[in-house]
């Protein structure tokens, strides 16, 4: 059998990661890994692919940033060619990216059989590209696997309940393992001066592409009780040029996988508009601040673990001084989803 995963962005690669290992075990099995070249930079991309001992992608498209269309466009005829050289049984692909749209419709069109690996979320904001990316990847792929029962619940709303299959969270899977890998690997003071700080992340375009909304969380993190450090993506590095804040906000370069996970463990509490990272922060038991006006995580938002506060920075203040009211509850599977996605596809 011959499987073909495509990736692109920073949370694929950490999904890939526990499931390409696992599929590298079956020596029926033959694995392709096909990175879209959507994240390009050394920290966003080739790290993650030596920390997490994936196997160097068999293709890379090279593709680099664009807008949508025309990142996508080129996704899907470089795909194409990969898929009608290669032949493969099963496409994966992972998450809402632009790299899992093109994957999906590439397959389909060729009459491949796609597995769509975090299927079922939903923000219920169409505004969002990647709402419509997974909307789309859900209703043309073949297997979805769900990483929660809630997200199971919509796709069967969606008359997609015997293409689904609730398999747990494969970050769930990598955090468990990776933490103590990480801990092993770095030194937080190698990382950060810092001892007592906040981490927070801003990447979505609906916060990075608005002046506004990008001052007041800048605002917002400058009137916060400590250091708050934040990792920034070259693009938006650019964009806060313009921005005013404090000194207490410490700007550092991208990080890896394992420096996050790391940074991660020893913060205070979490500010991030990145679905993946609030689902990190909920694993490593870490309070988070979700700044959007949804998440499709509402797992996350049970006994205050979680708060929804867009931009808005009277409410991002408020609600960083509370604390969780209960322990969390266990809604993101067994640790095991990489190995239940492994055996599905192996005797399908």
């Amino acid at each position: 059998m011959k499987i073909l995963e495509i990736v692109g962005a920073r949370p694929q690669f950490i999904k890939a990661g526990v499931v390409s290992k696992l599929f590298r075990r079956e020596q029926s099995i033959t694995d392709i890994i096909l990175h879209t070249g959507q994240h390009y930079d050394e920290n966003m991309s080739k790290i993650f692919f030596d920390e997490l001992e994936i196997p160097k992608p068999s293709y890379n498209l090279n593709v680099g940033s664009g807008t949508h269309g025309k990142q996508t466009a080129l996704m899907l005829e470089g795909i194409e060619k990969v898929l009608i050289e290669e032949k493969p049984d099963w496409v994966l692909v992972y998450g809402d990216t632009n790299s899992t749209v093109a994957g999906s419709l590439a397959a389909s069109k060729l009459h491949i059989k796609v597995a769509h690996i975090e299927a079922g979320l939903r923000s219920f904001n169409r505004e969002m590209p990647e709402e419509i990316n997974r909307i789309t990847t859900d209703h043309i792929s073949d297997v979805l696997f769900a990483p929660t029962i809630n997200a199971i619940n919509l796709l069967e709303k969606e008359g997609l309940k015997n293409r689904s299959h609730f398999s747990g969270d494969v970050m769930f899977d990598s955090v468990l393992h990776y933490q103590n890998v990480a801990e092993e690997k770095y030194k937080l003071k190698n990382i950060t001066s810092l001892e007592n700080y906040y981490l927070a992340t801003v990447h979505r375009q609906e916060n990075t592409d608005d002046k506004n909304k990008l001052q007041n969380l800048f605002t917002a993190f400058s009137n916060l009780d400590l250091p708050v450090l934040i990792p920034l993506h070259p693009r938006t590095k650019k964009l806060i040029t313009n921005i005013k804040f404090n000194d207490n906000i410490k700007v550092i370069d991208p990080v890896s996988y394992l420096e996050m996970l790391l940074l991660l463990k020893n913060s205070k509490k979490v500010f991030t508009d990145s679905g993946g990272l609030q689902k990190e922060a909920y694993f490593l038991k870490k309070p988070c601040i979700t700044l959007r006006n949804e998440t499709e995580w509402i797992e996350t938002l049970e006994n205050n673990w979680n708060f929804i506060v867009g931009t808005d920075v009277d409410l991002i203040l408020e609600k960083s001084k509370e604390q969780p009211s209960e322990n969390q509850k266990n809604s993101f599977g067994d640790g095991k989803a990489g190995e239940k996605i492994v055996n599905f596809i192996k005797h399908s």
